[in-house]
């Protein structure tokens, strides 16, 4: 493959100390916005065009890793980049520090969305915002599907997906196996129809020489070894088993806060392709089956969740907040501590599976991820969460466009702001954080001037 050659910088590469990548670690969390394109877009500038940490070839290496494993991708990347530099402790600080900014503030939007959502001036930028969601999903779901469905087989997988949530109620996961299944067998008698050079691998581009460069061999740590292998596996079981254990003890397998670790520890499994892709297991879930907020609460948190750092995935800890306010589960006494243990919960059994996964898995995975028995699963995975996506976006649709009910009178208004929002997104390409402030500020003239 042809490299562009671009003028390498005049400074030298120097090592880089572990408190020096905390420092960058820590900044990459309060300005890792626009969602994980934006994220990977912000490490790739930093590390690999300005810092020099790491080479192009090296970056979209560990990158398209991140993107065959369940669970943020962007953070996963960033996990295996401090990983790959400084050991464990350095994926440990990348990974930890990607999340807890957003967790901190998520908390706090999320207070001030339950204790004044009603205040007019909250309840107008929210009017506007809930339109311009809608358009990001239906945004998403195009551009998953322009990306993943190269063949009519893989339309027909979206397709039948979409049918089998929308019409017949079929449980998230349970889409997922079936995928993951035909994927596997379909492989071994129709290869080509999962065989695609993944878009990450085009257009490499040389910076000049990197402290992780091309032909850098692997660290000492980065080597696969049994042992070390089993020694992660033992503490990150313990790290999930006994905070469960502890909650069925002291609070009983049925309590709220056990289940909400059950079930977040089953979406962070299930996240192939991204946030958008577990949404709709959550909102099956924490809506429906739980209980622990309303579709009108699940929507305003995405929208919480696309306007701050992070990955969008923290929309989980608004779930938590809110489900651990709503029904008091410290007390009526003790509202805002119930929702904060409820987000920092869901947050634990949401996250810990992405730093398993790569200082676990990337010593093994490096050297398998394109063989196709692994890659067509996965394929087939994306193709069936287009479907499902689609049913998510309809279901914001309808809630937004209609919120009382098809019986009752449409949202012209809302309707407006939609289309709106989805040609600044399809037609112009604006950044999504410019599309939900816009959207706001139009909801907030309808909701007090109109």
């Amino acid at each position: 493959m042809q490299q562009q050659q671009i003028t390498p910088p005049d400074h030298p590469i120097v090592s880089i100390s572990f408190w020096q990548a905390f420092l960058f670690w820590l900044k990459l969390g309060f300005i890792s916005f626009g969602g994980p394109a934006g994220q990977i877009a912000v490490m790739h500038q930093e590390l690999v065009e300005q810092k020099r940490w790491i080479s192009e070839k090296r970056f979209l290496h560990a990158l398209n890793y991140c993107m065959l494993l369940p669970g943020p991708e962007a953070q996963q990347l960033a996990i295996y980049i401090g990983w790959l530099m400084h050991r464990t402790a350095g994926g440990l600080v990348a990974g930890i520090l990607f999340v807890l900014p957003s967790l901190f503030i998520l908390i706090a939007l999320s207070w001030i969305y339950i204790e004044f959502g009603d205040v007019p001036i909250i309840a107008g930028l929210f009017y506007g915002i809930k339109p311009a969601v809608t358009a990001i999903v239906f945004h998403a779901t195009y551009r998953i599907g322009s990306r993943s469905l190269k063949n009519n087989f893989l339309y027909l997988i979206a397709a039948a997906a979409f049918i089998a949530i929308f019409f017949f109620n079929v449980p998230f996961p349970l889409i997922v196996l079936s995928a993951a299944i035909l994927g596997y067998l379909l492989s071994k008698k129709q290869p080509h129809l999962f065989a695609a050079q993944n878009a990450h691998q085009s257009k490499q581009k040389h910076y000049g020489a990197a402290l992780i460069d091309d032909d850098t061999p692997p660290p000492a740590h980065a080597i696969f070894r049994w042992t070390q292998l089993t020694k992660i596996l033992v503490i990150a079981a313990l790290l999930w088993c006994i905070p469960i254990i502890s909650l069925t003890l002291s609070l009983g397998w049925e309590h709220a806060y056990t289940q909400m670790a059950w079930f977040f520890t089953k979406a962070a499994l299930l996240t192939f392709g991204g946030a958008y892709a577990v949404l709709p297991y959550v909102y099956q879930g924490a809506v429906n089956h739980y209980a622990w907020l309303s579709p009108t609460q699940m929507i305003d948190g995405l929208a919480l969740g696309e306007s701050t750092p992070g990955p969008l995935i923290m929309v989980v800890a608004f779930v938590g907040f809110v489900g651990g306010f709503n029904h008091a589960l410290l007390g009526a006494d003790h509202l805002f501590l119930a929702g904060t243990l409820g987000a920092v919960i869901v947050t634990w059994f949401t996250f810990l599976f992405s730093f398993v996964f790569i200082l676990a898995g990337a010593p093994i995975i490096e050297s398998t991820h394109n063989e196709l028995k692994f890659t067509a699963p996965l394929t087939a995975i994306t193709a069936a969460v287009v479907g499902v996506i689609l049913n998510l976006a309809l279901f914001f649709s309808y809630h937004v466009l209609w919120p009382q009910g098809f019986d009752h009178a449409f949202n012209y208004e809302a309707a407006i702001i939609t289309i709106a929002a989805m040609i600044a997104l399809f037609k112009f390409q604006i950044n999504v954080l410019y599309v939900i402030f816009a959207s706001a500020l139009c909801g907030l003239v309808l909701y007090l001037f109109v």
